[in-house]
C-alpha cells in the first residue's frame, strides 16, 4: 500500500516545554487520518511541521517520498494546509477571493479555470459568492476555507480542526466534502480536540497526549480492543 506520510521519530520543543516526543505515524494513500487529543497535546505542532511552517528538531518526515525538510519546496506542491484559524480576506466576495487564490496557484489560465471550477463546486454556495466574505456566517466561510484548501486537488491535504466553531449542519456538510475529496482520490491527514467528529470521518487515528502518541489504529479495532462505545472513552482507556 502506497504510503502518503512518514513520520518517524519526531520531536519539538519549545523552550524547555517538549510539544513532541518521538511520535511515529504512518498515513496510507486514499484514508482520512485523524490525529486527536486535549489541546496542548501537539495536534498543530505536527500539523505545521508537515506542512513545512515548523521545524523539527528531531526525526524524519517524508510526504510521497519527498523529505519535508530537504525538499520543503517540493513537499509544498504535493500538499495543502488549512489552519484552525485561517482567514479570508473580508473586503473580496467569494468569488474573487477564490479567482485570487486560483491566480496564486498557476500562472496558466486553463489550470485556473479549472482550479476555480472545482472551488465553486465544493462550496455550494451559488449566487451568495457575488458577496463580500464579511457577509457570510461560519459555516459559509469555513466552506469557502475548504474550498481554498482542496480546489487545486493536493495529493495530501492537511485540515487542523475543519468544523472548529460550526454547528451540526455546517459540521455534517465539512464532513461531505472532506469525504468526497478522498472518494474522488485524495488522502487527508486532519486534527481535532472533538474525539467523535474525528470518529465520523477517520479510517484510522493516532491519539495524542503531551506530545506522545499513546495509541494508533482503526477506529473500530480501537473501541473493541478498550471495550469502549468511542474514541473518548477509548481516549480514556489508553490513559488510565
Amino acid at each position: 500500500m502506497t504510503k502518503a506520510c512518514i513520520v518517524n521519530e519526531l520531536s519539538k520543543s519549545y523552550g524547555t516545554l517538549n510539544a513532541l516526543d518521538n511520535i511515529s505515524f504512518e498515513i496510507n494513500q486514499g484514508e482520512i487520518f485523524g490525529l486527536i487529543g486535549p489541546n496542548g497535546s501537539g495536534k498543530t505542532t505536527t500539523l505545521r511541521i508537515l506542512a513545512t511552517l515548523l521545524k523539527p528538531d528531531k526525526g524524519e518526515i517524508k510526504i510521497f517520498d519527498v523529505d519535508v525538510v530537504k525538499n520543503a519546496s517540493e513537499v509544498r506542491r504535493l500538499i495543502s494546509y488549512l489552519p484552525e484559524e485561517a482567514g479570508a480576506y473580508k473586503n473580496l466576495s467569494g468569488l474573487d477571493y477564490l479567482k485570487f487564490i486560483a491566480e496564486l496557484y498557476s500562472g496558466d489560465a486553463n489550470k485556473r479555470k479549472g482550479f476555480l471550477e472545482q472551488a465553486i463546486n465544493i462550496t455550494d454556495l451559488g449566487e451568495r459568492l457575488k458577496d463580500k466574505v464579511k457577509t457570510f456566517s461560519k459555516g459559509m466561510t469555513r466552506k469557502l476555507l475548504l474550498a481554498r484548501a482542496l480546489m487545486t486537488n493536493p495529493k495530501l491535504a492537511i485540515l487542523d480542526e475543519p468544523t472548529v466553531g460550526l454547528d451540526v449542519l455546517n459540521s455534517l456538510e465539512i464532513r461531505k466534502i472532506v469525504k468526497e475529496f478522498v472518494r474522488q482520490g485524495g488522502t487527508v491527514l486532519l486534527s481535532s480536540h472533538n474525539m467523535l467528529e474525528v470518529e465520523f470521518l477517520s479510517d484510522r487515528v493516532a491519539l495524542l497526549k503531551e506530545g506522545r502518541i499513546i495509541e494508533t489504529g482503526r477506529v473500530a479495532e480501537l473501541k473493541e480492543k478498550y471495550h469502549a462505545k468511542n474514541l473518548e472513552e477509548v481516549f480514556f482507556g489508553a490513559t488510565i
